[in-house]
């Protein structure tokens, strides 16, 4: 589904569905219960990028949506929390590659481990855990992109739910997020094939 901004209404192209934003309500609900956070649509209209939004069927695992999208899993763009002492961070990787720690703390210069979701859920109140976007600015959290991330055109994320995910231009994302971009992961694939396996 295609959003242009007609003042405070997103207009639904292909559903010929019209959906408000009341100023009372945390979330953007798009039909069927499910709810986009508020903050991030609005960040996204008061920037006046382009982007789209996805329904998708239910998926958890970033490869599974990557696939219900029919996105290559380069351009969906994953959220993976550490935590560095107190502090959590953000990290955006492409679907089909895993975290590497090691690189992450060469990258951050202090020493991580992979966050608990009991310890970071409560920062994403108004998202499904595993689902949160990955705008850390939103939640007053440091973003870290990796680079291969970074060399796409476009990314496809997640919405805050299970079911809806948004499409926009990277470099769009990056101008809005304002990530430091770092080598932060690997791609098991290319690994695999490195090493002959």
């Amino acid at each position: 589904m295609t959003f242009s901004r007609l003042g405070s209404f997103a207009a639904v192209s292909t559903c010929f569905e019209r959906v408000e934003i009341t100023r009372e309500s945390d979330t953007f609900a798009l039909g069927g219960g499910m709810e986009i956070p508020k903050q991030l649509i609005e960040c996204l209209d008061e920037n006046k990028f382009s982007y789209e939004i996805l329904r998708h069927p239910e998926a958890v695992t970033a490869q599974r949506i990557a696939q219900a999208e029919h996105v290559k899993g380069r351009h969906h763009a994953k959220v993976v929390m550490v935590k560095s002492g107190d502090q959590h961070l953000m990290m955006v990787l492409p679907a089909d590659h895993q975290i590497d720690l090691e690189k992450v703390e060469n990258a951050i210069g202090n020493a991580v481990s992979l966050d608990q979701e009991q310890e970071f859920k409560s920062l994403f109140p108004n998202c499904a855990i595993g689902a949160m976007p990955p705008f850390g600015n939103l939640y007053g959290l440091p973003t870290y992109v990796d680079n291969s991330l970074a060399e796409q055109d476009y990314i496809v994320f997640e919405a805050g739910t299970h079911t809806d995910a948004i499409k926009m231009g990277y470099r769009d994302y990056e101008k809005i997020v304002k990530p430091e971009v770092k080598d932060l992961a690997i791609n098991p694939a290319r690994a695999g094939t490195m090493k002959g396996a």
